[in-house]
């Protein structure tokens, strides 16, 4: 073999490597995210006790505000890191949960949820949010426990071989496609509502009148 090709195997190598470890790296962090998510999403009454206890508005101001970012924050940055679920060959040749992709399309629709509705006023929105986080959270949590990280355990060996992607290749696209295509359609339907908001909130800001398109005798005073 010439130096170039050495050179070029070792690369290719490193890149192969890298790319694997890194997803193997998001998927083990993944269940972090999760329960983070989880438990500022089930703390809430907490929060709210905690606030009803301040004495200085500002301070429950801050709290409150505080509480917000950080739960919607882990919310996005889990569904972005589960991106990962939706790129075939990724799925097909990795040893993945093979319903993660159901648990990502479970978390963009409990943020949608959260996008259209006062999840923290309706108590009947916060009860749907909450179904979609913890439907998520078990799908992904059982597959990763008790198939791909107990591969090699053989009282597991069947659970293994039936929720692990790289196992059933075929079952994991066709899951996967189901999925992307759901994340495809509440992405353009967002889009609509947004859209339509945006234009409702344009045409009554022109609708409204200015104290320059006044007749004179509008803008003369009563007597």
């Amino acid at each position: 073999m010439k130096p170039d090709d050495v050179a070029t195997a070792i690369t290719n190598a490193l890149v192969q490597g890298g790319s694997q470890w890194m997803v193997a790296t998001i998927v083990a962090f993944l269940p972090v995210l999760w329960t983070m998510t989880l438990i500022l999403h089930l703390g809430r009454p907490y929060v709210l006790r905690t606030l009803r206890r301040e004495g200085l508005r500002l301070g429950a101001d801050v709290w409150w505000m505080s509480y917000i970012l950080m739960r919607d924050a882990l919310l996005l940055i889990t569904f972005a890191m589960s991106w990962i679920f939706f790129q075939p060959n990724i799925v097909a040749g990795l040893a993945l949960p093979i319903t993660g992709p159901i648990a990502a399309l479970c978390l963009l629709i409990a943020l949608a949820v959260k996008l259209t509705r006062r999840v923290d006023d309706d108590i009947n929105a916060y009860r749907i949010a909450t179904t979609f986080l913890v439907l998520g959270a078990t799908l992904y949590y059982l597959p990763l426990v008790f198939a791909v990280e107990a591969a090699d355990q053989p009282n597991l060996a069947g659970f293994a071989g039936i929720f692990t992607s790289s196992s059933q290749p075929t079952a994991a696209l066709i899951i996967m496609w189901i999925s992307l295509a759901g994340v495809v359609i509440i992405a353009i339907w967002l889009f609509i509502r947004a859209w339509m908001a945006a234009t409702r909130a344009m045409t009554r800001r022109l609708a409204k009148p200015t104290p320059d398109t006044q007749t004179p005798s509008e803008q003369a005073p009563a007597i």
